[in-house]
């Protein structure tokens, strides 16, 4: 069946919203992946049907979050619309600093969200943040080279039989690393990686009395287990790598393995950018047997600042960008293995897209990510790979540094937790949690 843009739109809940009010130019802030480069490319049909232009700021991901917590934080007003995630959002919505949600279009269905984004960017049932697209994190594996090392991905491994897999698919000599993964500063890029990984070991960023945890060999040997198998069969200088230079890898044929969000499963897959597209397989991102996966939960969400003065042309927006309708355009132009994953039921209840290889371990996936228990032993805090408390960022950013400076061999595994034990501890004392 032919679809055209214009009766795809008309489905979308953007026909519901009104042009009647005067034409505003919104700017927003958002992040450098695919999916929001790709949503930037049908932003004329946004102007096409209100009226409104949009000028774009985009950023590398450490950068988007120091320049929009900036800009939040001292009501610097620079945006009409960012791109923020599930740990500022309940944060913000609770300081005051983000545009309620409500009052969107019974077109928009904000029912069909998945529940645990809904949840994650909501504070006291109130929606601060629409999900553009929802995410956990997966093991992206080389079928090919799998094969040839005479092993079987399974559906969930281990991190052990990882491990295995990648010294075994490591061809120095050909420039193929057995396994790629985060090791960039930052909470949200290499912090990230290593907090899901130590959550699969039994780690913990504090005890249920906010005493910080990393001189407890959980960490420890979270920590050596990654740095030793990163020397075996990572790429050089992984101490870099975050998502962007990780996928520019995997799609150069250049890595056995690849953990990371389940949203680049579009990329790898697509024959336009990735080499290996017609070779990659998928399975859940691995356990040690404790009971916990080292999976996150996320999504990259637009949100209204509340200094706006453009509020109801940025709801507009909103509706645009995370509608059925918007999944529909990219679909009927890109195929549905290129829509927007993760944000929405509808999309995994329609038949088109089960078809695409990895739409059930996504699912799959973030169903498996608990943010209300993400660790073996209880915590009092909520969230799976960043702490929901104000000063994680900052500590986390902090800790990561110093976890970075052991993947570049400038410190050792002991050196780096002891400092972040320090740090963390100095940093919530300051704070009065202890």
């Amino acid at each position: 069946m032919i679809y055209t843009v214009s009766r795809l739109m008309g489905a979308c809940a953007v026909a519901a919203l009104s042009t009647a009010a005067a034409a505003e130019t919104l700017t927003i802030a958002t992040v450098n992946n695919g999916d929001m480069i790709r949503m930037q490319g049908y932003t004329d049909d946004f102007t096409e049907k209100t009226g409104h232009t949009v000028e774009w700021v985009t950023l590398e991901e450490n950068v988007l979050r120091q320049r929009v917590t900036t800009d939040i934080s001292t009501k610097g007003g620079a945006f009409d619309i960012m791109t923020i995630g599930m740990y500022e959002t309940p944060i913000w919505g609770a300081n005051g600093w983000l545009v309620p949600l409500d009052g969107l279009s019974a077109e928009y269905n904000v029912d069909d969200i998945l529940p645990a984004m809904r949840g994650g960017l909501s504070h006291d049932g109130t929606l601060y943040a629409a999900p553009f697209y929802g995410e956990s994190s997966m093991v992206m594996y080389r079928t090919d080279l799998m094969e040839a090392a005479g092993m079987e991905m399974p559906k969930a491994p281990t991190w052990d039989f990882i491990r295995e897999a990648a010294a075994a698919m490591t061809d120095r000599d050909n420039e193929i690393n057995g396994i790629c993964l985060r090791g960039k500063a930052g909470w949200g890029e290499g912090g990230a990686f290593i907090t899901v990984t130590a959550n699969s070991f039994g780690a913990r960023w504090f005890d249920e009395d906010w005493n910080a945890q990393f001189d407890q060999p959980e960490w420890a040997n979270a920590l050596k287990f990654f740095v030793g198998m990163m020397e075996e069969s990572g790429p050089p200088g992984y101490a870099t790598n975050g998502f962007n230079e990780n996928l520019s890898l995997f799609q150069q044929g250049k890595c056995g393995m690849w953990i990371d969000a389940t949203v680049a499963a579009s990329f790898v897959t697509n024959p336009d950018d990735s080499t290996v597209a017609d070779k990659v397989g998928f399975a859940l991102a691995p356990d040690t047997g404790l009971g916990k996966r080292s999976n996150w939960l996320w999504a990259w969400a637009l949100a209204i600042p509340a200094g706006t003065q453009k509020a109801d042309a940025a709801k507009e927006f909103i509706e645009w960008a995370t509608s059925t309708g918007y999944i529909e355009l990219v679909a009927a132009n890109e195929g549905w293995a290129n829509v927007p994953p993760g944000a929405r039921q509808s999309l995994y209840d329609n038949p088109e897209y089960q078809k695409v290889p990895f739409a059930q371990m996504t699912l799959d996936s973030i169903n498996a990510a608990n943010p209300n228990e993400p660790t073996v032993k209880p915590v009092p805090y909520v969230g799976v790979q960043f702490v929901a408390i104000p000063e994680f960022a900052g500590i986390a950013t902090e800790v990561s540094q110093e976890f970075s400076a052991v993947y570049a061999g400038q410190q050792s595994v002991e050196e780096a937790l002891e400092k972040a034990q320090a740090l963390t501890n100095d940093a919530m004392e300051a704070a009065g949690y202890r």
